[in-house]
């Protein structure tokens, strides 16, 4: 017995469900579309076995690309080895919606894949009631969700190397051929406009551009002399055309035109001539493009006829994944399915027939050298895709191995086999691209040089206005500093002459009394070692507060004075 498990894969995760009665439902295919509308009747045939849900929307976006791209990522595998029964009597099959991811799971897990019939009909009822399905999840939950995973992903597939984006060669190129038709188209209405007051300058002068540049040089015909010929002559680059100018100019047969309508000519031709100018610049700027894009398609074939090829097939990926034959006829689509209709001859060139190498071959070999050319041309789309460092090596080595058929088919010379240009070609390639990779990394460190003098440019900067604004503080300090030392000086003044009047007081009463002197000995002994105390702690203890300073100095001398008060006294009686 089989039994059918359908993988759905959901921006909330993975889902797995298994469906009840297969053979039953495989039967009754139009009644299983009806009860797909019905959630009560789909609940009876399908029930959730397992789901996984991403941890984060980067992991929904990794899991969705490899999906998209038909790989298995290890988030599926582990979730489809955990919860599908790959061992037992029952025989698992496993339902997927896309074919691409069915044939990578059937490579890796050896299971039996079904993708449409039923599988079909199972995973459109689940896409509709995914929410009631899953317990805990909200159908606004799941809405956010797949909004979310779709911004993402259209943001991952948008996102790509700048430098090599083929979708500007595309603009470029329809912009070029939009600027052609415009400028014949405003040419030809200047010819018309001005050929009513000057006819003869048509025949003269063929080419649209320096028509228009003459039209708004010349102005008023009557007014041409012989003083405007060097100006002429610069704008022809040609000295009788300009003298035939001047001629015609003098016996012309046009009418006389207004000055207002002569204005109007003249702006005309001026938007004309611009219009022409910018279409030269925006060739040159397709040129560049083109050699970091495709520099050996644009090598082989050229920077147009490259450009338009890879805006026909939509991408430069695109055209390495064609084939050379449908390379060989691209831009030929209308003839080629008009002889597949009236069983007529196919063509033989698309728009490789704008190339130099078609033209130059004769008409018998013309299908030949288009076949080789287009084999050519596939041949590098596909090394500029993807290749990761951009080098006209293998274009050149083409283009001349495109040059040496040409002549055997003229001379019969037998051209250099594929093999030894290719070698030749690998081989010089390899060195150009580690030439460019070392002018790159050196360009880097360059970058990484500059960066870092401009870090400690913008360092020193920050250090010298710390600096300003510390030498803005100092000054305060300073006078603080300056008044704590005048204050110190001014407690030593006074200190000093209390302890000059002790050592007079002390030696007057020696002579008096012997017992007293002993005793007025000591008491002077302690007062000058605490005068000396107090005379050697400024000094030393400088920085100290004014507050500790005063009272060291106060307290010693209050008990002194108080002592020899008493001795006086006792002395005098």
């Amino acid at each position: 017995m089989v039994v059918l498990h359908v993988l759905f894969e959901h921006a909330a995760g993975y889902a797995l469900f298994a469906v009840k009665e297969v053979e039953e439902i495989g039967m009754l295919l139009p009644q299983v579309e009806e009860s797909v509308l019905s959630l009560a009747k789909f609940n009876s045939m399908v029930s959730l076995a397992a789901f996984f849900p991403f941890k984060s929307a980067q992991a929904a976006l990794e899991n969705m690309n490899a999906i998209s791209e038909g790989v298995v990522h290890a988030d599926l595998k582990l979730f489809l080895e955990t919860n599908l029964p790959l061992s037992g009597k029952k025989k698992p099959s496993l339902g997927v919606s896309d074919a691409k991811i069915g044939a990578a799971l059937q490579e890796e897990f050896t299971i039996s894949i079904q993708t449409g019939g039923v599988v079909a009909e199972i995973t459109r009822g689940v896409r509709l009631h995914f929410h009631s399905l899953v317990k805990g999840l909200t159908a606004l939950a799941a809405s956010k969700a797949q909004l979310g995973l779709g911004h993402s992903y259209s943001r991952a597939k948008v996102k790509f190397n700048v430098n090599r984006a083929d979708n500007m060669i595309i603009q470029s190129i329809a912009l070029l051929d939009q600027l052609d038709k415009d400028i014949n188209t405003f040419s030809m209405r200047v010819r018309e406009w001005y050929g009513y007051h000057f006819p003869e300058l048509i025949k003269i002068v063929s080419d649209n551009s320096m028509y228009c540049r003459l039209a708004q040089l010349i102005g008023n015909r009557k007014e041409l002399s012989e003083e405007s010929l060097e100006s002429l002559e610069e704008v022809v680059m040609d000295n009788a055309k300009a003298q035939s100018i001047l001629e015609a100019s003098r016996s012309s047969m046009g009418m006389d035109i207004s000055p207002i309508d002569l204005i109007n000519i003249e702006r005309f031709s001026n938007r004309v001539v611009s219009l022409a100018s910018y279409r030269l610049e925006l060739q040159e700027y397709l040129r560049s493009k083109m050699s970091q894009v495709a520099p050996n398609l644009a090598a082989l074939i050229g920077e147009v006829v490259g450009a338009r090829l890879i805006s026909h097939a939509g991408s430069l990926t695109n055209l390495a994944k064609y084939p050379a034959s449908t390379v060989q006829i691209l831009g030929a689509e209308k003839a080629l399915f008009r002889a597949l209709k009236t069983r007529g001859n196919t063509p033989k060139y698309g728009l490789i027939f704008h190339s130099t190498f078609i033209g130059r071959a004769a008409a018998k070999n013309k299908g030949r050298i288009s076949r080789y050319l287009a084999n050519k041309c596939t041949i590098a789309s596909r090394i500029d895709c993807f290749s990761e460092v951009p080098t006209s090596v293998f274009g050149d080595k083409l283009r001349e191995q495109v040059e040496e058929r040409l002549s055997f088919y003229e001379t019969g010379d037998i051209p250099r086999k594929n093999v030894d240009v290719m070698k030749d070609a690998v081989k010089e390639a390899t060195d150009v691209a580690a030439e460019i990779k070392r002018k790159m990394e050196k360009k880097e460190k360059k970058r990484k040089k500059r960066e870092k003098k401009l870090q400690d440019a913008n360092g020193e900067a920050n250090g010298e206005a710390e600096v300003e604004n510390g030498e803005a503080d100092t000054p305060v300090v300073k006078k603080k500093k300056k008044k704590q030392a005048a204050e110190e000086m001014e407690v030593q003044a006074e200190e000093t002459p209390a302890a000059e009047n002790g050592a007079e007081e002390t030696s007057a009463k020696k002579k008096k009394k012997r017992k007293a002197e002993a005793e007025v000995q000591a008491e002077d002994a302690a007062a000058t070692d605490n005068g000396a105390e107090e005379t050697e702690t400024p000094a030393k203890k400088k920085k100290k507060r004014k507050t500790e300073t005063v009272e060291a100095e106060e307290t010693p001398e209050i008990p002194v004075s108080e002592k020899k008060k008493k001795k006086k006294k006792e002395a005098a009686d």
